[in-house]
């Protein structure tokens, strides 16, 4: 299609789902379990590190689920068209985001779509980590720019109590003879929660109220340059070698020797940090990010240490954005994943901190495989 015939695209509508009530530091092994019956060895230290105060699970104590993955999409998708003063038969395309789905197959957006209640439509699957939120962003927004759609919604949700739960990991290599968690596996537990988020995007905004111009998204992939640093299905020596995957040695192999848990690799973390800034500063020198521009910052991250090192990599740089402008959610509502960053957006809409002609960057880096995606707005 000629670009001259591109159109503009503006999100009209934003929702959340954060499932259960909110549960504070105190009880989260009530509800995550005590791997052998023990409370964890590294959980003071992993939420002095990430800085969650509160979180939200969509399971009992028991484990016994209050949801489903896709059910909370949907409700994000619902909520997100009520807020655009549309319904569901108004949808023509759907993307929907997750680190981990319901099913290992058919993919999350037709499991969201038939909770939605949807008609016949466009669905489209992203599976990633917390950048998939953006990937799903990108492919609503360029459906609406191109004509293909009049309305369509990008949602991400997570469901990632019910994977850290003492099944996975009692009896499996990651417990040592005292049956103490490896760590690369226990931080995790105490850092990520459930929950969903979804944007409606349309051809205009939405008339007697606020809506978000999505100016560009862009996705940088550094996945060629390093191993996983976050991944599940493989164990933590083989990670990079896709023939020792899970699946290879089924699914009772795979769960004893610890490939079948959410595992990272903190010093490679550091690393990526680093890639992440390097693509950044990258845009900032070539124009398409203009810090002094910039008047609100909506930055994923997983925990407050990973905000203090990324400042202190940009404060001496041009691309640094004072802090005064950023917005997070994360010592509320905890780190949801890839639902984050709606999660975060629909927060921000709903305090009333923006103004209309002031412009809102959304950064999401994901420790997957180094990647890292950018959304600029502007509020009108």
């Amino acid at each position: 299609m000629n670009s001259d015939a591109l159109r503009e695209v503006f999100i009209t509508g934003t929702g959340s789902v954060l499932p259960g009530a909110r549960v504070g530091n105190d009880r989260m092994e009530d509800f995550i379990g005590r791997v052998g019956g023990r409370p964890s060895a590294v959980g003071r230290r992993a939420l002095r590190w990430n800085g969650i105060e509160g979180r939200h699970y969509a399971l009992t104590p028991d484990g016994a689920p209050l949801h489903s993955n896709a059910s909370m999409c949907a409700g994000a998708v619902q909520a997100a068209l009520d807020d655009a003063g549309l319904g569901v038969s108004d949808l023509q395309h759907l993307g929907a985001a997750t680190t981990q789905g319901d099913y290992l197959v058919p993919g999350h957006a037709g499991a969201v779509q038939a909770e939605l209640g949807a008609a016949a439509l466009e669905a489209v699957s992203y599976q990633s980590v917390c950048a998939s939120a953006l990937m799903a962003a990108k492919g609503a927004w360029l459906s609406v720019r191109a004509g293909e759609a009049d309305v369509a919604a990008a949602c991400a949700g997570e469901f990632s109590s019910r994977w850290f739960r003492p099944a996975f990991y009692e009896g499996t290599a990651l417990t040592d003879r005292r049956g103490r968690v490896r760590i690369e596996a226990d931080f995790l537990r105490f850092t990520l929660s459930d929950g969903a988020g979804a944007v409606v995007m349309e051809p205009r905004p939405r008339p007697g109220g606020r809506s978000l111009k999505v100016r560009w998204i862009d996705m940088t992939s550094l996945a060629g340059r390093f191993d996983p640093c976050m991944w599940a299905g493989s164990t933590f020596a083989d990670r990079a070698d896709l023939k020792s995957a899970w699946s290879h040695g089924g699914p009772a192999t795979a769960h004893a020797a610890g490939a079948m848990a959410l595992l990272q690799d903190f010093d490679l973390l550091k690393i990526v940090i680093r890639a992440w800034i390097g693509v950044w500063l990258g845009k900032v020198d070539a124009g398409r990010i203009a810090p002094d521009q910039v008047d609100h910052l909506l930055c994923h991250y997983s925990a407050r240490s990973l905000r203090a090192e990324i400042v202190g990599l940009l404060e001496n740089t041009a691309a640094m954005i004072p802090e005064e402008k950023w917005f997070t959610t994360l010592p509320e509502s905890g780190n949801v994943g890839s639902a984050s960053i709606w999660v975060m957006l629909d927060a921000f809409l709903k305090s009333g901190r923006g103004k209309p002609g002031e412009t809102v960057l959304c950064i999401v880096p994901e420790s997957g495989r180094a990647m890292i995606g950018f959304m600029m707005l502007e509020i009108v």
